[in-house]
């Protein structure tokens, strides 16, 4: 089975992601237990916990920022590898159906290649032969072509 180049990189995002997810968990843990050092055993003094009034073991508890410290980074992680990329990539997307002429040549989202001879504020009109015209969204032009369509071809 190949992937495209369109999922790969969604492959690896979602592969880091789930390694920082059980990466954050495992520390969670470690932190839900309030235990730095090996556990002391009953009945011997001292220890990583305070002693109530009635002599009993209590656990500490993190404080109020380390215990958002893990989802804090999760979202920082997160917006770095998925949300930033992504608005970037709207915003040249934009940029380029904003720069769309007459006579350009582009791919649609669909694949279809055309040459454009109307623009509207939404709809798009495509030569893709000789005296064949289509209408299509203007949002479905992924990709403005340098050059011609023959140099695709090869």
């Amino acid at each position: 089975m190949t992937l495209s180049m369109n999922t790969r990189p969604k492959v690896i995002v979602h592969a880091l992601l789930l390694l920082l997810s059980l990466w954050v968990g495992s520390a969670s843990l470690c932190f839900a237990d309030g235990q730095t050092t090996p556990a002391v055993p009953a009945g011997s003094s001292g220890g990583p916990a305070s002693t109530a009034s009635s002599g009993t073991l209590t656990p500490q508890q993190p404080g109020g920022l380390m215990a958002f410290a893990p989802f804090i980074l999760m979202f920082v992680v997160l917006y770095f590898l998925v949300l930033r990329p992504q608005q970037k990539k709207i915003k040249e997307q934009q940029n380029m159906l904003g720069s769309l002429k007459h006579g350009d040549d582009v791919i649609t989202a669909s694949g279809l290649l055309g040459k454009v001879t109307g623009i509207t504020e939404k709809v798009v009109t495509l030569e893709v032969a000789d005296n064949v015209r289509v209408k299509m969204l203007k949002n479905q032009v992924t990709q403005v072509v340098k050059g011609s369509f023959k140099d695709l071809a090869q």
